[in-house]
């Protein structure tokens, strides 16, 4: 694997409590400088918070949150929700990532991806839904590169740094034969 050397030095892991101070970090890059997040205002631990208690009431189970760090210093999250918390759609999950600036076109979004399709496997889910902005091309890039294709466009529904955006679903089926 080209680079794996690399790779050692950064770890993927649950995320905990210790870590929301850098997972706002990370997020709130993205609410201030891109279009990645769609909300205009800076996010504090409570944000986090509550994204954890959603994630102990699905019925389907506990639902990780993911951290990338790298010499203990969080660089990048990610995380699988389902699509609708029923049991009906236990099958489709949701996945979101950001990686810091500095850390982007490492491969670091790969990993994650690939950690989330696993986890997606192993609650035998068939697809993964990913929304991206219009605005943000490098992410809509980086899921059709993985096998993501385009399902659905609402068109101007957000705006951001007074712009007008669309909002883009993408679908990933999974292979049958994930663990």
């Amino acid at each position: 694997m080209q680079g794996s050397k690399s790779f050692e030095r950064y770890l993927i892991r649950e995320a905990s409590t210790e870590d929301v101070p850098g997972m706002l970090e990370v997020f709130n890059y993205y609410v201030e400088n891109s279009f990645a997040a769609y909300i205009e205002t800076p996010v504090g631990p409570e944000f986090f918070q509550a994204i954890q208690s959603e994630k102990e009431q699905d019925e389907g189970g506990h639902f990780p949150f993911y951290v990338i760090e790298e010499e203990s210093k969080i660089i990048g999250i990610g995380a699988l929700r389902p699509y609708f918390p029923f049991p009906n759609f236990r099958h489709t999950g949701v996945v979101s990532y950001f990686i810091l600036s500095g850390y982007r076109r490492k491969g670091l979004g790969s990993r994650m991806l690939e950690k989330l399709c696993m986890e997606a496997g192993k609650k035998k889910m068939k697809s993964l839904l990913a929304n991206v902005s219009s605005k943000n091309e490098a992410s809509l890039n980086f899921h059709l590169k993985y096998g993501f294709i385009e399902c659905g466009r609402f068109r101007e529904v957000g705006t951001k740094f007074g712009k007008c955006f669309d909002i883009i679903w993408l679908q990933k089926f999974l292979e049958q034969d994930q663990k």
